[in-house]
């Protein structure tokens, strides 16, 4: 067990995890707004089990699963979930559908390990294609000395697969993925189709970053295999894409040589410029910095403080306890330096000339030395606890906002303490990434700035002693966090974005809104895939 678990349990609580012609008119009608004439009618359901030759099968009972995700809060029953043992299966399942046309009403959403927000892997009286089902089926080919172009170690791995298994079987040739979410049970298919961002996308970018190679299967049920010169356009599409114009069904992930141990760092500062200085230092000398940087912030937080200066040894406590007495907001700044094990004398030397650097309250440094696999898979230890208490399955309204690194400190005036009085409902993260280090092709959207926040509000809406819920309450600040966003022109965008209304949609891609349907027009024309995003809906055709 970690030495530090409790204070990680607290913060952590809740954490996981070209073209210019005029088609938009054509999208005019919200998802939110489907009369049951756009339903699938009974018929299309029957001959889904009657046509299909499939090397897995079609269930039609026991579906309630695939109706709820993390977030807790949208409840889309299915009418049928694809359990495939095969691409085919998901090629023959799409092609079918689209033979079918815009009337059958029927639509397909790939589901992962479960983790989105708002529904989005879900397909009201759809199909809901279980691509964990797609992994036990095929294997993991670890290709140590890269291919003849690359020669980069890579992993050939399905779309179904969880990080933390590619994780473990990537240890056992002693490589691992670059770059990582902070929740790795999630699927490779689910990051990539959003982008995979944590504490290391400061140097190798999200993960979306490092996928040399893709299989996807089209809205047309076209199996493509791409990469960044073959079907460029349809490899940059799906990565960040949503869901919209593929289901990713394999991925090649860049590898390297991984270490065996973690330098566990966490300081404290009562300064919001120190700290936000500090963080851009570091992801500016990534190449001799820390491995992962992050940042929490923590408001009226007595609790959490107290048991953060009872774990120090050695250290004033005094002066800490004069810290957390006298600031209501308080910022802590998680640091990790990666090593091998026969390192380990060096590494002391190297930690503590790189906090030599740094502006922290000197009372408040706490380290931990852990294993690489405990560091990575920390948040896991949380989720367990929470599972435990039966505290896990409650609805999460988190909100994830991208920050100009120039309105980062009119941001935070306007929202830590103003908007939000605690975080009792859960951590805060916030953390700079460099985007300079990206590649800006993918669909992604960020902001306009080079280097931009992360600043991500992972709410939970937990039982109340006094039986009131306090999602409302969660959703309403979340709407003023929002609002505030807008009227001071802060030129955020949301990460996991979740819009209700196909103007909000373009406002959120901008530029990009013309490629993005256009690309939905070439690789999706009948608006099959992933309906729960709510940017199309099948009912209106391209053909």
């Amino acid at each position: 067990m970690l030495k530090h678990t409790n204070f990680v349990f607290e913060i952590l609580i809740t954490f996981i995890l070209g073209c210019n012609f005029d088609r938009n008119k054509m999208f005019t009608k919200n998802f939110a707004t489907s009369t049951t004439c756009d339903l699938p009618n009974h018929a299309s359901i029957s001959s889904l089990n009657r046509s299909l030759k499939l090397d897995g099968e079609i269930q039609f009972e026991n579906l309630r699963y695939a109706a709820k995700d993390f977030g807790n809060r949208y409840t889309y029953h299915p009418a049928a979930i694809l359990n495939p043992k095969s691409v085919s299966d998901i090629s023959n399942l799409i092609n079918f559908i689209f033979q079918m046309g815009p009337t059958s009403g029927l639509t397909v959403a790939p589901r992962g390990h479960g983790h989105s927000l708002e529904g989005q892997a879900q397909a009201h009286q759809g199909v809901v294609i279980n691509m964990e089902s797609l992994a036990k089926s095929q294997e993991m080919n670890f290709h140590i000395n890269g291919d003849t172009k690359t020669k980069t170690p890579f992993v050939d791995v399905s779309a179904g697969a969880l990080w933390i298994d590619i994780l473990h079987e990537s240890l056992k040739h002693g490589l691992a993925p670059k770059s990582w979410t902070d929740y790795l049970h999630l699927t490779v298919g689910g990051t990539l189709s959003n982008a995979g961002i944590s504490g290391q996308a400061f140097r190798h970018g999200p993960q979306i970053n490092n996928v040399h190679q893709l299989e996807v299967v089209t809205g047309t049920g076209q199996v493509v295999t791409c990469t960044k010169e073959i079907n460029s356009d349809l490899f940059y599409g799906v990565l960040g894409g949503l869901g919209q114009f593929g289901i990713i069904t394999r991925a090649h992930i860049s590898l390297e040589p991984a270490p065996k141990m973690v330098k566990w760092i966490r300081v404290l500062y009562s300064d919001f410029a120190t700290f936000t200085d500090d963080q851009e230092h570091l992801i500016s000398s990534s190449n001799g910095s820390f491995d992962y940087i992050e940042g929490f912030v923590l408001i009226n937080r007595t609790g959490i403080l107290n048991n953060w200066r009872s774990s120090f040894k050695n250290k004033d406590t005094v002066q800490a306890g004069r810290l957390f007495s006298e600031e209501k907001t308080v910022y802590c700044l998680e640091i990790a330096k990666y090593f091998k094990q026969e390192d380990s004398v060096k590494i002391d030397q190297k930690v503590e000339n790189l906090l030599s650097k740094l502006n922290y309250n000197e009372s408040t440094l706490f380290i931990s030395q852990v294993s690489y696999v405990e560091f990575l898979d920390r948040v896991h230890v949380s989720e367990l606890k929470l599972q435990e208490k039966g505290l896990w399955d409650v609805p999460h309204p988190w909100l994830n906002l991208l920050v100009p690194k120039t309105k980062i400190y009119k941001f935070a005036n306007e929202v830590f303490g103003k908007i939000l009085p605690d975080t009792s409902n859960g951590p805060i993260l916030i953390y700079p990434v460099d985007k300079s280090r990206w590649d800006t092709k993918t669909s992604m959207v960020t902001p306009n700035e080079d280097v931009f926040y992360l600043v991500a509000f992972l709410s939970s809406a937990m039982p109340s002693s006094t039986g009131t819920d306090g999602l409302d309450y969660i959703l309403s600040q979340n709407k003023r966090i929002l609002e505030v966003c807008e009227t001071a022109k802060l030129e955020t965008k949301q990460y996991l974005p979740h819009y209700n209304t196909q103007d909000e949609w373009k406002q959120h891609f901008g530029s990009r809104w013309d490629d993005f349907v256009r690309r939905k027009y070439t690789y999706d024309p009948l608006a099959i895939l992933t309906p729960g995003q709510r940017i199309f809906q099948k009912s209106v055709s391209f053909l």
